[in-house]
């Protein structure tokens, strides 16, 4: 796909009114020979798209169950060229798209321009990179555009108008609008604001809005899709797939998506 397609594959399931539904994994945990099985498994669950983590060392947006994650890939020596270099030998297996995360040293140690380069050849439509505020995006961004991978911005509930309306101008794909003040992981309630904060962003967003950290439920993606585009879940998927639950998984994705798209 890359970023144009990424953008336009997006809006046309924006603009049939249905729900969007990003699981997130950990590249390497379990192994990365398990990589191709697990997302093909979740694009037969109906994903939209797939967010694929690469582990590192200092995961600051992470919380505990991603971080463990992380720690047991980093284990099966899991690198961002093996992960790259796997996510190129199924790429004409896909027709979702998928988003890398990752954070900005790996970038640099393994080169910003191969790096980009890399993520086209190997199928990556977008990326995440949570520790590149807006103010210094032309790290990376001139190399992302070059070679047509988009750059997916995170929001957060905190952000000023001033802050919001900037970085929804130079927004790429999605908005990513995280919906908890800390880091990502399982919560049983969300914050009083995220609802009207949603809102916000739909109202000034010309492309989709996700919400993501702390979504953990088809009733809580429910309840989140009824003021934006859909979710994205990373922690309780992460989970599952740890414990080998693959047909909770699937139900967890099946009826999110089923009760996501009966919101009018």
């Amino acid at each position: 796909m890359g970023r144009i397609e990424l953008n336009n594959h997006l809006k046309a399931i924006q603009a049939q009114n249905k729900k969007m539904f990003i699981p997130y994994i950990m590249a390497g945990d379990g192994g990365l020979d398990q990589l191709e099985d697990q997302l093909l498994f979740l694009q037969a669950c109906g994903a939209t798209a797939i967010e694929v983590g690469i582990p590192f060392s200092d995961p600051v947006a992470d919380g505990p169950t991603i971080q463990n994650a992380g720690k047991r890939a980093l284990n099966q020596q899991t690198t961002l060229q093996d992960v790259l270099t796997t996510l190129q030998t199924f790429k004409n297996k896909r027709n979702i798209p998928v988003i890398v995360m990752t954070y900005m040293n790996p970038i640099y140690a393994y080169g910003v321009e191969r790096f980009a380069y890399t993520c086209a050849t190997s199928g990556v439509d977008g990326v995440i990179i949570p520790d590149v505020p807006l103010e210094e995006d032309q790290i990376i961004m001139h190399a992302l555009k070059r070679h047509d991978i988009a750059l997916i911005r995170l929001l957060a509930l905190t952000s000023s108008k001033e802050r919001m309306k900037a970085i929804i101008e130079r927004a790429e794909g999605f908005i990513y609008a995280v919906t908890v003040n800390g880091t990502t992981g399982v919560r049983e309630h969300l914050h009083p604001s995220v609802k009207e904060y949603l809102q916000k962003l739909k109202q000034q967003s010309a492309i989709p809005v996700l919400a993501g950290f702390g979504v953990s439920s088809s009733e809580q993606a429910k309840e989140l899709s009824a003021y934006c585009d859909g979710v994205i879940v990373g922690s309780k998927i992460v989970q599952l797939l740890h414990e080998g639950k693959q047909s909770v998984i699937r139900q967890l994705t099946e009826n999110t998506i089923s009760q996501s798209m009966k919101i009018t």
